[in-house]
């Protein structure tokens, strides 16, 4: 039994001595202090010696496990530090090292032009309201002078929600408009900027989702001239002084005269090229004289009071300041086109 105790304690400590890792540690604890560990085999033997050996080879058996004990604790203790050395490798930082760039998010270039055109309107004493996009038949298009046969009513033009058609996705935030002379009476200076919804075909100047900026502007005395100053003022503001507008004779159910205005193409200067399509100008709003059978509607005397509404897309205006060929690629989200403005 002594020779066996000694041979335990000789491969116990060279093996401990020879561990790398924790694991292997406390593989040879079990193998050797286990309950079915080498060292607990041979005192199970301790009932086949004499009573005078017992005491002997007992004191030399926990001699061996103290040994064997110590041996673990202080091989623990080294891994333990060079696993800490190890780690400490591994993180550590070289200060010298530029530091990485970190990507910071900026202004979409739609809502750069939005903000920019607010601030000009705030400064010309207008004030935002806003509204609802799920809407009303009746704001959408009633009370804006729109005639039930309009084809803009249609169900091939219209985002409607319910089978009686009296529930839409707005096609315009005029509707806001009413609901402004409705709640707060004229005069009214406002702006109201939105998502719109339309069934447009999605080209490079078209989508069914878009954002438009409609304003209305009643009092006593409000001209047509009063109507073209304002919006070549705005124009102006965003596109430079040398811009170039043209008003266009049209019609709008809402407005009485209506007109569209379009600025001279940005991107080919006037000559024509597919982002105006060959004609050398783009539309960019539509406007008018607010129609009588509108202000009346909002309980506004139109033999008192008179104004001019406007609508402006707000894609438009972004391609115009930015100089984009295609509404599209707004939509698009591509970090290699974001990523220029």
């Amino acid at each position: 039994m002594k020779e066996q105790l000694e041979a335990i304690r000789k491969h116990a400590l060279e093996a401990i001595a020879a561990t790398r890792e924790a694991a292997e540690l406390e593989s040879l604890r079990v193998k050797y202090l286990g309950k079915k560990g080498e060292l607990t085999a041979v005192l199970k033997q301790m009932g086949t010696l004499s009573a005078e050996l017992r005491p002997v080879m007992g004191q030399m058996a926990n001699e061996v496990r103290a040994n064997v004990e110590k041996a673990m604790e202080s091989q623990a203790s080294i891994l333990s530090q060079k696993a800490m050395e190890a780690q400490l490798k591994l993180e550590t930082v070289d200060v010298t090292i530029p530091g990485r760039k970190i990507e910071i998010g900026h202004k979409h270039p739609m809502y750069s032009v939005l903000d920019e055109i607010k601030e000009i309107f705030i400064n010309m004493g207008f004030e935002i309201m806003d509204g609802p996009e799920v809407e009303e038949a009746d704001y959408n298009f009633t009370k804006l002078n729109t005639p039930d046969d309009h084809p803009a009513r249609e169900w091939s033009d219209t985002f409607y929600l319910d089978p009686d058609s009296k529930t839409l996705l707005r096609t315009q935030t005029s509707p806001m408009q009413i609901r402004a002379m409705e709640t707060y009476g004229v005069p009214i200076r406002m702006i109201s900027p939105g998502r719109v919804y339309r069934k447009d075909e999605v080209d490079a100047t078209h989508s069914p989702m878009f954002h438009q900026i409609e304003g209305l502007v009643v009092d006593r005395g409000i001209t047509m001239a009063d109507l073209k100053g304002t919006l070549n003022a705005v124009i102006r503001e965003i596109y430079g002084p040398e811009t170039k507008t043209r008003f266009r004779p049209h019609h709008f159910p809402f407005t009485e005269p209506s007109c569209e205005v379009d600025i001279q193409c940005h991107k080919c200067g006037g000559k024509g090229c597919p982002t105006c399509k060959g004609e050398g100008w783009i539309e960019v709003l539509g406007a008018g004289m607010v129609h009588p059978k509108v202000l009346s509607g909002c309980g506004v005397d139109p033999d008192e009071y008179s104004g001019f509404a406007f609508g402006m897309g707000l894609e438009r205006l972004a391609m115009g300041q930015f100089k984009i060929s295609d509404l599209r690629l707004i939509f698009e989200n591509d970090m290699r086109f974001l990523s220029q403005f």
